[in-house]
C-alpha cells in the first residue's frame, strides 16, 4: 500500500516531480493536501505541516528537498524554524532544494484587522467592541473604550498594543472595530 511520503496519509495520492530535475530520483508519493499547499493552489496551512518533523529525516533525497522548501516556507513558524535549524542537507542536496528560488521569496506582510475586516495600521484609534478584563491588571477595559494611536505586533496579525488608563496592554483584534477619523 502507498503512502503519501510527507504526511503519511493513504487518500488521493498521486506521483510529484521535484523540480528542477537532478542525478537523484526526483519522484515522490504526495496526497492531495501536500501537493496542493506545494503547488500553491490552496492556502498554506501551517498546522496541517508539523509531520515535517519525522518527514524531515527520509533517506529519500526528494523528500528531504521538500522538507527543507516547506519548512522554509514556515519558518515564521517557531517550530518550522526550529525543524530547519536541525536539518542538515549536503551541499548538493541543498543547493537542489534552494535551486526554485523560494528561499528568498518575499513573506507576504501581515495584515492586522478589526472585527468587521478592516485594516488597522499603526496609529490608528479603536474602539473596544467587548469589555475585557486585563490579565494581571485591575483594569477593566469598558466596551466603547477608545484606544489612541495603537501599535500592531508586528509577528501577530490577531493582537496590537494600546494604552488604557495609562498602561500599555496587549488587545485581541477581535475585540476591536476600527473608529473613523
Amino acid at each position: 500500500m502507498s503512502i503519501c511520503a510527507l504526511s503519511g496519509s493513504s487518500e488521493q495520492l498521486s506521483v510529484y516531480e521535484v523540480q528542477p530535475v537532478r542525478s537523484f530520483p526526483n519522484k515522490v508519493i504526495l496526497c492531495q493536501t501536500c501537493l496542493d499547499q506545494i503547488e500553491r493552489k490552496t492556502e498554506l496551512k501551517p498546522d496541517y505541516w508539523h509531520f515535517l518533523s519525522d518527514a524531515m529525516w527520509s533517506e529519500e533525497p526528494a523528500v528531504q528537498v521538500l522538507a527543507w522548501r516547506m519548512l522554509n516556507r514556515l519558518k515564521t513558524e517557531t517550530w518550522a524554524a526550529d525543524l530547519l535549524d536541525m536539518l542538515y542537507l549536503d551541499e548538493e542536496l541543498l543547493d537542489w532544494a534552494k535551486a526554485l528560488g523560494e528561499e528568498d521569496e518575499p513573506i507576504a506582510a501581515l495584515e492586522h484587522k478589526d472585527s468587521l475586516g478592516n485594516v488597522l495600521n499603526h496609529g490608528d484609534s479603536v474602539v473596544l467592541t467587548k469589555t475585557l478584563d486585563v490579565k494581571g491588571s485591575s483594569i477593566n477595559a469598558r466596551i466603547g473604550t477608545v484606544v489612541k494611536n495603537i501599535r500592531l505586533v508586528e509577528d501577530n496579525p490577531e493582537q496590537i498594543e494600546g494604552k488604557i488608563d495609562g498602561q500599555l496592554i496587549v488587545i485581541l483584534t477581535k475585540y476591536l472595530k476600527k473608529q473613523n477619523s
